[in-house]
């Protein structure tokens, strides 16, 4: 991430220096991504999620992470091409997580709503807002103060500054809760894996192509994170304790253990690494 701009300009100035960076942009989209989900969750709560207003911040939701994401894709695609390093393939940059969260944005925002799947992004959106507003958007307004070097110092030492309480405020927040945000995000997102097998099965408008776009980002997701790793062997846990229970049909265990095998079988066969020589280590969603 950028630096502020240099403290000893007006603060009109450092203001107009921030703004015009992409990396103000890329902010801006994950601002206006928040504000957009709590606009439509005051429509969602009166349940009129159908209402002009609630589709147009919907579509704008998705329009925003779309542009964030496509920030993101664009200065890793520049600085690829400064630094001369080879480009992987389309499998390759298919495993980049960035490039899935923006597709994925894409086919949000044109397929029909779906509301809980503006959560994931909205979670990410909250720790980014919070990054950069303590990383670059309160050194502008409020530039830290130097600390007096201690005596006996020497006169070479690299000058400390401190932070704004409210940049330590944020900082703490990040860190106390990012883990256990990545792995709520991470539950929600299959929770709506969930949700769109349940709208395929009834037939609903466009549902198999999103469980079927939906099911192979999912499964990207599942080799590149923790997070939603934890969260399938807990929700596999879960249920092997049901099933497993005294009086359950054994119809219901066969079923289950036909699902597992059914679902380890589709995971070797879409292993996409063994089609990828070569490719660039994915990168954390930003």
């Amino acid at each position: 991430m950028a630096p502020p701009p240099p403290a000893d300009l007006p603060l009109g100035q450092r203001l107009q220096r921030l703004a015009q960076t992409l990396q103000f942009a890329w902010f801006s989209g994950h601002a206006t991504l928040i504000l957009c989900i709590f606009r439509y969750f005051f429509s969602w709560i009166r349940f009129n999620t159908a209402s002009r207003m609630a589709q147009f911040c919907y579509r704008l939701t998705f329009l925003a992470a779309a542009g964030t994401y496509g920030i993101v894709v664009y200065k890793t695609w520049r600085a690829r091409q400064k630094t001369g390093a080879k480009q992987p393939g389309p499998l390759g940059y298919l495993t980049d997580e960035n490039i899935q969260y923006l597709l994925m944005a894409v086919v949000w925002l044109f397929m029909p709503q779906y509301s809980l799947a503006m959560l994931p992004y909205g979670i990410y959106s909250v720790f980014h807002v919070a990054t950069y507003t303590r990383a670059n958007l309160i050194p502008t307004v409020i530039p830290p103060s130097k600390v007096p070097p201690a005596a006996g110092a020497s006169p070479n030492a690299k000058p400390q500054y401190t932070q704004h309480p409210m940049g330590e405020a944020i900082g703490s927040f990040v860190k106390r809760y990012y883990d256990a945000s990545m792995s709520i995000v991470s539950s929600l997102e299959i929770l709506l894996w969930i949700r769109l097998l349940l709208a395929a099965i009834f037939f609903q408008r466009r549902s198999w192509i999103l469980f079927a776009v939906y099911t192979a980002f999912l499964r990207a997701r599942f080799a590149q994170s923790t997070h939603v790793q934890n969260s399938f062997a807990q929700l596999e846990a879960r249920i092997d304790n049901l099933v497993g229970a005294q009086g359950t049909p054994p119809a219901a265990r066969q079923v289950w253990d036909g699902v597992k095998n059914a679902a380890r079988q589709f995971y070797a066969a879409s292993d996409v690494s063994k089609y990828v020589n070569g490719a660039a280590a994915p990168k954390k969603a930003q």
